[in-house]
C-alpha cells in the first residue's frame, strides 16, 4: 500500500510527451524509442535476450497510471478514521486465525528472521486482505509506463529493470505479474526492487513466489523487514495515558528518552498500571494530538516508516499488529476535529512563508508539516503537540 490503488488499462504502441504532461520532461521522443534504449540497457546490464523478449509484449505505455500518479491524494484522512477502517474486528479475527494455521511456518521464521508472527500479519492484511487483493494491473505496463514519465522516471526505471530480472531468474512470468497500479506485486505488496532483493524460497520448491505460496509471502515479508532494522525480541509500539500536565514538545518522534524517563512524566500504561522503570528508549507518538490516543513507539517503530512513511498508515499498520497480538482497543480520547484538506494546505503555505520546512505544500499532515506546526504551537505558547488545530490556524491568520 506503497500507492493508490485504481483501474483500467490504456495501451498506447506509440506516445510523445505532450504539453499538458508537464513539460520540461527529461525524457523525450517516443515511447517507443525510449523502450527500446531501456531494452539495450537491460541486456547491457545481464539480463537475458530471453527474458527481455518474454517482457516486450507486455511493456506497453499506460497513460492513465500517469494520471493516477499526477493526481494521487492518500491518507487525508485522519489516524482514527484510518485505523477504525483497517483495523476493523473482522482482519484481527482473521489475522489470529492465519497465525494458528500457520503455526509450523511462523515459528519456523520468527527463529530464522526475529519478527513475530503478527507484525507480518497485519502487513499481510493492510496490503491485500490477506491476498484476496493484489490490484489487477498489468505491472509491467504500469512500471515502463511511470519509468518513461518525467515525475519519478530514476526509480521506476530502476524497478523496471529488477522487474526483469525476476523474470530473468524465473521468480515470475510476465502474466503473472499482476498488481497494484505502481507496479506492487504479491500479496505484501513488494515493489520489483524489494522482491528481487528480500524475496525467499521458504516452501523449497526452487521459486520466489510471493503471490502464490503462502510460506514464501510471510518469510520474505519477515526478511524484508530485517533488512529495514528490525530488532529481535524488541516491542514496537504501546499504547498509554499520558497526564494532563505533559510537557507536549517531548512527544515527537525524533525525540527518544528511556522509559524510566516518561514514566517520572506521569505516563502510564494505557490501564493506569506503571511503565517498566528502565531503559528500553522510546518516543511518545500522538497521532491526533494531545487529546487523541497515545502511544510509546519504539525503534521498531521506524522500520514501520520506512515500509511507508504515511504516519497515519505505519502507526495502523502498527497498531493493528498489537491488536492481533492481544491487545485491547484503543482508547480514543477526545481529539479536535481534524483541518478539511484545504486548510491544512494553506496552513503548510503559512509555514513555509515563515521559513519553515513542511515539504510539498500538499495538504497532507506528513511528517515534516507536524514538526513546522509544533515549532507555530510553542511560538503562539499553544500545547506543542504537532496536530494542527483550527485555534492554530486562527491564529495564524489573524497574526496573533
Amino acid at each position: 500500500m506503497r500507492e493508490i490503488n485504481s483501474a483500467a488499462v490504456l495501451l498506447v504502441s506509440a506516445f510523445t510527451v505532450s504539453a499538458a504532461l508537464a513539460a520540461p520532461c527529461r525524457t523525450s521522443g517516443s515511447y517507443d524509442s525510449w523502450l527500446a534504449g531501456l531494452e539495450r540497457e537491460a541486456v547491457a546490464q545481464g539480463i537475458s535476450q530471453r527474458a527481455v523478449a518474454a517482457a516486450a509484449p507486455a511493456l506497453t505505455y499506460d497513460q492513465h497510471i500517469v494520471n493516477i500518479d499526477h493526481g494521487q491524494r492518500i491518507f487525508t484522512q485522519t489516524f482514527l478514521e484510518f485505523s477504525g477502517r483497517m483495523a476493523a474486528a473482522y482482519r484481527i479475527q482473521r489475522g489470529q486465525a492465519l497465525i494458528k494455521a500457520n503455526a509450523p511456518t511462523f515459528a519456523r521464521i520468527e527463529q530464522q528472521y526475529g519478527v513475530p508472527a503478527p507484525v507480518i500479519v497485519s502487513f499481510w492484511g493492510l496490503e491485500s486482505d490477506f491476498g484476496a487483493n493484489m490490484g489487477n494491473y498489468h505491472s509491467l505496463s504500469a512500471i515502463a509506463s511511470l519509468a518513461y514519465d518525467c515525475r519519478r522516471s530514476d526509480k521506476f526505471r530502476a524497478q523496471l529493470l529488477d522487474a526483469l530480472r525476476l523474470i530473468d531468474r524465473g521468480d515470475l512470468t510476465p502474466d503473472e505479474m499482476i498488481g497494484s497500479w505502481a507496479g506492487e506485486l504479491g500479496q505484501t505488496q513488494m515493489m520489483p526492487s524489494e522482491y528481487f532483493k528480500y524475496a525467499v524460497d521458504f516452501d523449497g520448491n526452487g521459486r520466489r513466489d510471493l503471490i502464490h505460496s503462502v510460506p514464501d509471502v510471510l518469510a520474505s515479508t519477515a526478511n524484508y523487514l530485517l533488512g529495514l532494522g528490525w530488532k529481535r525480541g524488541e516491542p514496537w509500539l504501546t499504547e498509554v495515558r499520558v497526564p494532563a500536565n505533559m510537557p507536549w514538545a517531548q512527544a515527537d518522534l525524533s525525540i527518544s528518552l528511556p522509559r524510566a524517563k516518561w514514566a517520572s512524566y506521569g505516563v502510564t500504561l494505557a490501564d493506569g498500571r506503571p511503565l517498566p522503570a528502565d531503559n528500553l528508549a522510546a518516543s511518545l507518538l500522538l497521532p491526533m494530538g494531545r487529546l487523541g490516543p497515545a502511544f510509546l513507539a519504539y525503534q521498531n517503530f521506524q522500520v514501520y516508516l520506512q515500509w511507508n512513511n504515511s504516519l497515519v498508515y505505519s502507526t495502523t499498520a502498527a497498531y493493528l499488529a498489537t491488536r492481533i497480538a492481544g491487545a485491547p482497543a484503543l482508547n480514543r480520547g477526545t481529539p479536535p476535529p481534524s483541518l478539511a484538506f484545504t486548510d491544512v494546505k494553506d496552513m503548510q503555505a503559512m509555514l513555509a512563508r515563515a521559513g519553515y520546512d513542511v515539504g510539498t505544500i500538499d495538504g497532507f499532515l506528513g511528517l515534516k508539516t507536524r514538526q513546522a506546526v509544533k515549532a507555530m504551537q510553542a511560538k503562539y505558547g499553544l500545547p506543542a503537540d504537532s496536530y494542527p488545530t483550527a485555534e492554530l490556524l486562527a491564529r495564524m491568520r489573524g497574526g496573533q
